[in-house]
């Protein structure tokens, strides 16, 4: 049995693993990607540079703005607001799903769900409510207009970088309607699947304001940080480092705020931080990586290029479905990676505009991992921080929510992109 087939094993049993053991999940992910590199299924080196360290700077960073953010009591207060301005509960929860969306379409999208989680949960707190549904829905409204934009996320960073399309283009390309639209199509759609999940909620809670803010400091580094954030990817244009240590930084100043302010314990805070999720998600960077490394993501997308054949629809349709199958399993940037070449190929050889296919990839690619609890970055995180309040969200639960917002979205934004783009 070849290296390459072995490397297949792992990645396959690792991810049915996650399925089922899951709360190992991380010694399945770091002990898979140890036997990775000791078969020599892909080398020290290539593991290290398969971890995406700005995600990873944006995921440690940002959790720590959000710990002093929470603890600021401002999310509460937020959480107060929303719920007595809010017709009952079901639009409370809605409008934070919007919120969500709304900050994702500038920030990427785990340092989104790190933002808005605390709000969620205090809204959830106040109202005695389970939040795992709200947490569901407030990680796949972020992976929605995520992309959006240009700076939303980086499978639309890298189409932009890809295609030599500006901030401008992702609204309007060649005189059309661009991703912008197709995506709030979906929105507009999906959000009717997620009101359908919440819309028992008709109770209306007449809250007493009795949060009061410990400090707006917190809450001034979070939308500084957001800002930042937003700029930066008009510089790092290849989203490669620029986030990640905006995040750390931003991370560095928290943590000396506590200390100096509330006299917070540095060592206690750094110990209380989710490392679980954190080196499960470097795991998973390196089971990806050895996926890619080993040719079978080009093997997949040479299949699916001599599938298609001539049939211009079954081509789109075809990509855009097997994106979303695939992303729901595996990282929808390397993914996207390997497929925009063989999206131009396809075109060239059907002799049709190529923004048709690659638009469609990017939202098959980019939503397909709203299905799963593993399929997106945003969703690891979101579970991560229910588990830490005592709630675990199985493959089921996430995929009951996950898969009719999914399905709704890709079919509206796709069929809107075929009848702008078909000629």
């Amino acid at each position: 049995m070849t290296v390459k087939i072995i490397a297949l094993l792992i990645f396959i049993t690792s991810y049915l693993l996650f399925v089922f053991l899951p709360r190992k999940r991380t010694y399945v992910a770091i002990s898979s990607a140890m036997l990775l590199i000791l078969i020599g299924a892909v080398s020290f080196k290539d593991a290290f540079l398969s971890i995406n360290w700005n995600v990873m700077g944006i995921f440690v960073g940002t959790l720590i703005v959000a710990d002093i953010f929470m603890e600021s009591r401002v999310p509460a207060y937020i959480a107060e607001i929303i719920v007595d301005r809010a017709k009952n509960t079901t639009w409370a929860i809605l409008s934070i799903c919007v919120l969500t969306g709304f900050i994702s379409a500038f920030v990427e999208n785990v340092a989104t769900v790190l933002i808005v989680a605390p709000i969620a949960l205090a809204l959830a707190k106040k109202l005695k409510l389970n939040p795992v549904n709200m947490m569901i829905g407030i990680a796949i409204s972020s992976n929605l207009q995520g992309t959006a934009t240009l700076i939303g996320d980086p499978p639309s960073m890298l189409l932009g970088g890809f295609a030599k399309m500006n901030f401008g283009d992702f609204f309007f390309y060649k005189g059309r309607p661009s991703i912008f639209f197709a995506v709030e199509i979906g929105a507009l759609v999906s959000f009717v699947v997620l009101y359908w999940f919440f819309r028992k909620h008709k109770e209306k809670f007449e809250l007493i304001p009795i949060e009061k803010v410990k400090s707006w400091t917190p809450a001034f580094i979070l939308v500084s940080l957001i800002v930042l954030l937003a700029l930066s990817s008009f510089f790092d244009t290849g989203f490669s480092y620029m986030a990640g240590i905006l995040c750390v930084i931003a991370g560095i100043i928290s943590i000396i705020w506590k200390k100096l302010v509330i006299k917070g314990s540095i060592i206690e805070g750094i110990k209380s931080l989710d490392w679980d999720t954190t080196f499960f998600l470097i795991g998973v960077f390196i089971l990806v990586g050895s996926l890619t490394l080993n040719g079978w993501i080009g093997i997949i997308a040479d299949f699916l290029c001599a599938f298609v054949g001539g049939n211009i629809f079954l081509g789109y349709i075809t990509i855009v479905f097997m994106s979303v199958f695939l992303s729901a399993f595996i990282d929808n940037v390397p993914f996207l990676a390997a497929m925009l070449p063989v999206a131009i190929s396809i075109s060239d050889k059907l002799h049709i505009n190529p923004s048709l296919f690659l638009f469609g990839l990017l939202i098959g690619a980019s939503l397909g991992g709203n299905i799963t609890p593993i399929g997106a970055s945003a969703n690891i995180v979101a579970c991560s921080m229910l588990k830490k309040e005592g709630y675990e969200v199985s493959f089921k639960k996430f995929a009951k929510i996950g898969l009719p917002f999914t399905l709704a979205a890709v079919g509206a934004a796709c069929l809107f992109v075929w009848f702008i783009w078909k000629s």
